[in-house]
């Protein structure tokens, strides 16, 4: 993947956590996404999750 295949990922998951999941787990339980993987693939990029605010930052 690249680089603006991640900023789509990141603007993806911040739209699915502020509109339909109420944590990071729930999203990457419901699309067997592995917690983990996702969060290193974005700290990469320097966004890191934020569970008080529920989004990456």
């Amino acid at each position: 993947m690249n680089f603006s295949d991640d900023l789509i990922l990141l603007s993806f998951l911040n739209t699915k956590l502020r509109d339909e999941y109420a944590s990071l787990d729930e999203l990457c339980r419901d699309n067997d996404l592995s917690r983990e993987q996702t969060e290193q693939r974005l700290a990469a990029l320097g966004y890191n999750y934020s569970e008080e605010q529920n989004r990456f930052l």
